[in-house]
């Protein structure tokens, strides 16, 4: 995967159907540090005797509280019989705390109260939300500007996607414990879930590359961070990704991604489009609008080699792979492809020109700029340049 977020739908996935696993390179998704935050600061909405899950979040953001403030919680609560968040409570009624740490732990105490009332009547998803910005713990990562960060940001919004599956917060706290106990220990085999950093200087026989959409891969945050210089290290790296196979890679990307309750259309990444027509094994669209594109090369070939003969899309692969060794064996056909499926191949629709003023039903109105085959990047009056298909656009009368 190209980032760390997307191995929670795997691991989901894999310890419903009994399969073993492990991450490579990192921890599993609800190990994650800032996964275990959130997922605290809900328990104790949703439980409010959960003393371990409000020990945690009772000075993360930062508040003020000391050791000693936190101490004296836990002697009211033992002296009380009563859990720490109640005993956090009444301690406001008493001189033991004062000062800034008197006042942010009632802010605390206020919030969570507000959070339990508003769990009654908002859904969950949007209850993580809130929760998560007005805690402050979004603002914590916003205001680091680093890598890290974005990622531990990136995992949050994951975390929201995946309460939007079940129910009630209940029920998804449920399912996060039965996750938890799944420790899966040292089983063989197992399947491998690693982002294609972690998979530099390892190889499989067979490797599944999913999510290469645009957007995800490249990463649009990176795009407009570091403009040309970024989509070099992202082209980059999708060749490390699909030289860890050392016979086959399977690559994936979907047509439709569920962001924010809300269905959104996906386009193939345009690595997929610059990969060589004569090497590629298969493609064909699966249940749900998923593509699936497979290569097959022999152990010694380089399957970025001799992409420059006759595609147009050379030099960016030669560029990242740096070699001009060439195929040694012609690849075999595993499936037949269906009728349904795209093309690599596909020159596009032939009544486009550059400049011709076209509509998107999202984007609104615009130019196009560029024409690769069936794909367009097209300069929106409103919403500025974006990548599209050919397919989702009608020429403006």
């Amino acid at each position: 995967v190209r980032a760390q977020h997307q191995t929670r739908e795997f691991e989901d996935r894999f310890i419903a159907i009994g399969m073993p696993y492990k991450i490579v390179g990192g921890f599993r998704f609800y190990e994650r540090a800032e996964i275990r935050d959130a997922l605290a600061y809900l328990r104790v909405v949703n439980q409010p005797a959960d003393d371990l899950a409000f020990e945690r979040i009772v000075n993360v953001p930062k508040r003020g509280l000391g050791d000693k403030a936190v101490a004296r919680i836990h002697q009211l609560a033992r002296a009380t019989d009563t859990p720490l968040t109640t005993a956090a409570a009444r301690i406001l009624d008493t001189d033991e705390l004062t000062g800034a740490a008197k006042k942010s732990l009632g802010r605390l105490v206020g919030d969570i109260a507000r959070w339990r009332d508003m769990a009654t009547s908002l859904p969950h998803a949007e209850l993580a939300r809130q929760l998560l910005d007005e805690s402050g713990y979004t603002a914590m990562y916003q205001a680091e500007k680093s890598v890290e960060a974005t990622g531990r940001l990136e995992n949050l919004s994951e975390l929201v996607r995946a309460m939007e599956e079940y129910d009630s917060l209940g029920a998804f706290l449920e399912h996060v414990s039965l996750v938890m106990d799944n420790e899966g220990g040292a089983q063989d085999p197992q399947v491998t879930i690693m982002t294609i950093h972690a998979a530099k200087g390892l190889e499989y026989d067979t490797v599944f590359l999913v999510g290469w959409e645009e957007g995800l891969f490249p990463s649009q945050r990176s795009l407009d961070e570091g403009g040309v210089k970024s989509l070099e290290e992202e082209r980059r790296l999708a060749y490390v990704a699909i030289t860890r196979a050392r016979r086959l890679a399977v690559i994936i990307h979907a047509a439709n991604r569920r962001i924010y309750g809300q269905w959104n259309s996906s386009i193939p990444s345009r690595f997929v489009a610059e990969l060589p027509a004569e090497h590629i094994d298969t493609e064909t669209t699966m249940s749900g609008g998923a593509s699936l594109w497979q290569a097959n090369w022999s152990d010694r070939a380089d399957p970025f080699a001799d992409v420059a003969r006759g595609t147009g899309r050379g030099p960016g692969w030669q560029r990242a792979s740096g070699t001009g060794s060439t195929f040694s064996t012609k690849p075999a056909r595993v499936v037949e492809s269906r009728s349904s499926a795209i093309s690599l191949g596909n020159k596009g629709r032939d009544d486009l020109s550059l400049g011709m003023r076209v509509f998107h039903q999202k984007f609104g109105y615009g130019a196009i700029a560029e024409i690769e085959g069936n794909k367009l990047e097209i300069d929106f009056e409103t919403s500025g340049r974006k990548r599209v298909m050919d397919s989702f656009v009608t020429i403006n009368p």
